[in-house]
């Protein structure tokens, strides 16, 4: 499988990632419902052994859960991919999330990880939310000394606006940002896009196939039926008037998909790699199955007709704000 090269740092990356979000399992605020660790390490191997070089992940997926799956599939392995993860949100005995950017905060996370991964260095290390905005700058400082005592590789940011980068960026170099972007969340266009091209920091978007509503695979039907601690019919991209919107767009995707043999969920994918910024996409995978068929995203590209196509229906079914 090809690589990209990760903004300035020496990381040469496959164009897509292993996202391990939904890897947390259920019971936590931002879950996708349960999972089985035993696919989930399935689904982990199996992208490995298709070409996939490295794995994001969060302490706050699942509660420390995710990072200790992933650490588990890991394991052991003749070639380690490379591990991303992120820190700044933190929980309590009664599993409620806050926000943290305080030295010493950050420094048990980063600890925790280690632990829960099973690794002695962590390849890119990010601030997950510029929250709380105050803490921002020492947050970042924080990272940096840990990139200084060997702890971490790289060090990057999730979820920052160009005024937020300009302001860390003072202190050291971001390596890259980690956006949420997508065919219907485009608002990194304008602006953050064009400022991580100029300052040559790396783009990895999470949620290509929107939290699974472009796989083709979501209905009214499904969206319905998903367990309680499921936190996506909760958000807007779930819900009128966006779904219609939405679920439309997944028949233009299944279009380009069915000319291609291939699915909705790879032409999503495609969509976010279309532009030499976007250096990689994160993509969540549950079993092996998905892993399977969600890996040969990472070489198709579209055409610019197929690109307008996708365009065309957008401006004509716009949703306002």
């Amino acid at each position: 499988m090809q690589t990209r090269h990760l903004g300035s740092s020496d990381l040469e990356i496959t164009p897509i990632g292993i996202g391990a979000w939904a890897m947390g399992g259920g019971d936590w605020a931002f879950s996708w419902g349960r999972q089985e660790d035993g696919e989930s390490i399935a689904a982990i191997h199996a992208a490995l052994d298709a070409g996939v070089n490295w794995i994001d992940t969060a302490a706050v997926y699942g509660l420390g859960h995710s990072e200790e799956v992933v650490g588990k599939a890991i394991a052991g392995r003749a070639h380690r991919p490379y591990v991303f993860t992120k820190c700044s949100l933190v929980w309590n005995d009664q599993r409620e999330i806050e926000h943290s950017l305080k030295a010493a905060s950050v420094r048990r996370e980063l600890e925790a990880s280690l632990r829960r991964l099973r690794v002695d260095l962590i390849d890119l290390y990010q601030i997950h939310w510029p929250d709380p905005e105050p803490e921002m700058e020492g947050g970042w400082q924080t990272l940096a000394q840990l990139q200084k005592e060997g702890k971490v590789r790289y060090i990057g940011v999730s979820n920052f606006n160009v005024a937020q980068m300009k302001r860390v960026e003072r202190i050291a170099p971001i390596t890259s940002l980690q956006p949420n972007y997508n065919i219907v969340t485009r608002d990194i266009e304008k602006d953050v896009l064009p400022f991580c091209r100029e300052r040559q920091i790396g783009v990895i978007v999470y949620s290509p196939m929107k939290s699974g509503l472009l796989t083709g695979k979501m209905t009214r039907e499904r969206i319905a039926s998903l367990p309680p601690d499921d936190f996506r019919p909760r958000t807007a991209s779930f819900q009128e008037p966006l779904l219609s919107r939405n679920l439309g767009v997944v028949e233009v995707l299944r279009g380009i998909a069915e000319r291609h043999n291939r699915t909705p969920g790879e032409v999503a994918v495609a969509w976010t790699l279309r532009d030499p910024v976007v250096t990689g996409a994160i993509v969540g995978m549950r079993s092996a199955e998905q892993a399977k068929q969600i890996v040969r995203s990472a070489e198709f590209r579209l055409t610019s007709d197929e690109v307008l196509e996708i365009e065309d229906y957008l401006k004509a079914n716009p949703v306002a704000a």
